[in-house]
């Protein structure tokens, strides 16, 4: 699995990466594009399943599932239209399976902050409005091509621009194609997915953004994790996320740690990625 790991300049991108993937020291610097190449890197995944199914199988070798994290430059205002980093920066996010975006909630007068003032809400629409616009563009440059293809006949082309039009008109809204996805469309209350198997089948090469599965973290100050606070509420299309609070800066200082000085540290009320 790829992860991209998204959010605006200046939001703690970097330093997350560098806590994630140990031995990492990508630039994490107080200015916008301090990251324009995207930075890669792997993290085996701890399963203690492996070794007793290894010893039943006489396994010679355990081979551990691992995560590709990405990463990628800082998004704007405008990257659907070109502004900032924005095509390249689209580009890495269509090639990921998944998206985690941070969001900054941490107050900083050393760290620079594009528009003056610390809004998540506000971070997080900027972002996912972008990423709707270039899918929208997307969508709509695959429906002119499909029609010349059902003109022609093809059942195929019906079936994914039927698929399209659906997607366009949640785009159109505001709203993320995910919404479609069969996890997030019956409410609970048996209402069958906007999309069905075979539709999704039909799309799934497009690398729609707002299709992917998104995780939204929380970069946090030590004393905002100290806290369980009201403020780390925060609604997108009128539903309220579920934020994963940490701390970037401290993890990344944990990483450079041997396990003998993580042993030594007193965790208390923080959340960490160990």
């Amino acid at each position: 699995m790829k992860i991209g790991i998204v959010g605006l300049p200046n939001v703690g991108k970097s330093t997350l990466f560098n806590a994630l993937i140990k031995g990492s020291h990508a630039e994490a610097a107080n200015y916008p594009f301090c990251t324009i190449e995207p930075n890669v890197g792997i993290v085996e995944v701890p399963d203690e399943r492996l070794k007793p199914l290894a010893e039943v199988s006489k396994s010679k070798k355990i081979v551990p599932t691992v995560v590709e994290f990405v990463d990628i430059a800082g998004l704007v205002r405008g990257a659907s239209k070109g502004e900032g980093l924005g095509n390249q920066f689209l580009s890495h996010i269509r090639e990921c399976d998944a998206i985690a975006m941070v969001v900054r909630f941490f107050q900083d007068e050393n760290v620079a902050r594009i528009s003056g003032k610390i809004d998540p809400a506000d971070d997080i629409a900027t972002i996912e409005t972008e990423l709707q616009l270039a899918d929208m563009a997307t969508v709509d440059k695959r429906i002119y091509n499909l029609d010349r293809d059902i003109k022609g006949g093809s059942r195929d082309a019906k079936l994914e621009k039927s698929a399209l039009e659906k997607i366009l008109s949640k785009l159109s809204a505001g709203k993320n194609a995910r919404l479609l996805l069969p996890e997030h469309s019956d409410g609970g209350q048996g209402r069958e997915a906007d999309l069905d198997d075979n539709e999704l089948e039909s799309i799934k090469n497009l690398g729609l953004m707002t299709m992917k599965p998104i995780l939204y973290i929380a970069n946090c100050s030590e004393e905002q994790l100290a806290v369980k606070s009201e403020k780390l509420k925060v609604k997108s299309q009128n539903e309220e996320i579920n934020f994963i609070p940490i701390s970037a800066k401290i993890e990344s200082e944990l990483n450079e740690l041997s396990d003998d000085e993580k042993k030594e540290i007193k965790f208390d009320h923080l959340f960490y990625l160990r």
